[in-house]
């Protein structure tokens, strides 16, 4: 038996606009993922700065959100700079001291190179290391042809990172500042005085989730720069190469980076471990292991123990949330992935209660009707 559908030319036409419309938002989507990025890192450092602004702003005489915004920026720069003076000076020293034993290395490295040599006369495998020395050579050759492009390329890419870093900024300025206008402006779009206290509530909620994220945030890079710091104060006792002064480099450095999620935190125990390796390698490897069992343990157990209480949700929902916006999304989903997860948890619970709520009014009539049956 054969079926026959006739499709007028009007929803045939509806149809495929419905298709390239979708296909056209997807496209500029993709083509505005930047701009975009920008104006999403710019929200959430809005949002994460919007209690110590609006802090700010009740103790102020005049209680000028201009000058609240411009105080909470100025406190931020000078923590950084503050940093800065901790960190530069000693990297510096550990920097000349590593150029000053240079060529005691190069001559240590020649002597290892002729026992080497011998080794390798002696197993006769001379023709496996020309081989990877060979491999070698036209690796370095490949890339000195490419250094100028390469050198250009990456000249451009710190240019366009601190633009886009600087736009950040502005947009995070003034979104502070315009915020609250904006949200009254929206706020008096609604005609329905009970929906709006409902999405108000709702706004409140998940803005206390990312406030908690970062707060979350703050406090477990704090433990790890303070573990790490201490780390490098004991070994600073056992070997006297190594100054005592780097525990507070440790500590500033290795509580800035861990605040970028993810990859923040190996960047700044790779730069201690390098940096105690300078003066006593020993301590550098001692270090390096003790860095990578804390990782282990912070990962798995104290940031997520510490966000799960912070925007309520378990550990296993938060290390759940990590992992899927870590490999779909890459960096910035495992950057974002806790508080979107907490609030997706907020809009879940509110449409559960107000579906139980929409319920149980509809429900009210027939029970009123029954109980007159009953009574007749």
């Amino acid at each position: 038996m054969k079926v026959k559908i006739e499709i007028d030319t009007r929803t045939f036409v509806r149809f495929w606009l419905v298709v390239i419309g979708f296909a056209a938002i997807i496209l500029m989507i993709y083509l505005a993922r930047t701009a975009l990025f920008i104006l999403g890192a710019s929200g959430f450092l809005a949002l994460a700065l919007n209690g110590p602004v609006n802090a700010i702003v009740e103790r102020l005489p005049n209680r000028s959100r201009t000058l609240s915004t411009a105080l909470a920026f100025t406190a931020i720069v000078a923590i950084l700079g503050v940093v800065l003076f901790l960190v530069v000076p000693p990297i510096v020293e550990q920097t000349t001291k590593f150029i000053d034993s240079l060529p005691k290395m190069i001559n240590n490295a020649g002597e290892q190179w002729r026992d080497f040599g011998t080794f390798i006369e002696q197993y006769h495998i001379e023709a496996q290391v020309n081989q990877v020395i060979d491999g070698l050579r036209n690796s370095a050759e490949s890339w000195t042809r490419n250094f100028s492009s390469n050198l250009i390329s990456g000249i451009g890419s710190f240019f366009s990172t601190i633009a886009s870093v600087f736009l950040v900024l502005v947009l995070t300025f003034l979104m502070l500042t315009e915020g609250p206008a904006w949200a009254e402006r929206f706020w008096g779009l609604y005609r329905d005085q009970a929906k709006m206290e409902r999405h108000q509530k709702l706004t409140k909620r998940m803005h206390a989730v990312i406030s908690g994220y970062v707060v979350g945030q703050l406090t477990v890079s704090g433990i790890g720069s303070l573990f790490a710091g201490a780390a490098v104060f004991i070994l600073s006792l056992f070997f006297t190469a190594i100054p005592s002064n780097l525990a507070l480099v440790t500590i500033a450095t290795s509580f800035v980076l861990s605040l970028i999620p993810m990859f923040g935190a190996t960047i700044a125990g790779v730069l201690v471990s390098l940096l105690l390796a300078f003066n006593a390698l020993p301590g550098g490897i001692i270090f390096a292991i003790f860095f990578i069992v804390y990782q282990q343990i912070e990962n798995n157990f104290i940031s997520p123990t510490i966000q799960s209480r912070k925007i309520e949700l378990t550990p296993l929902l938060v290390l759940a949330a990590v992992t899927v916006g870590l490999y779909i999304f890459g960096i910035l989903g495992g950057l974002v992935s806790i508080p979107v997860a907490g609030c997706l948890k907020v809009l879940l619970e509110d449409y559960l209660e107000y579906s139980r709520k929409a319920r149980e009014e509809s429900t009210k009539p027939l029970a009123k009707l029954a109980s007159k049956i009953r009574k007749a």
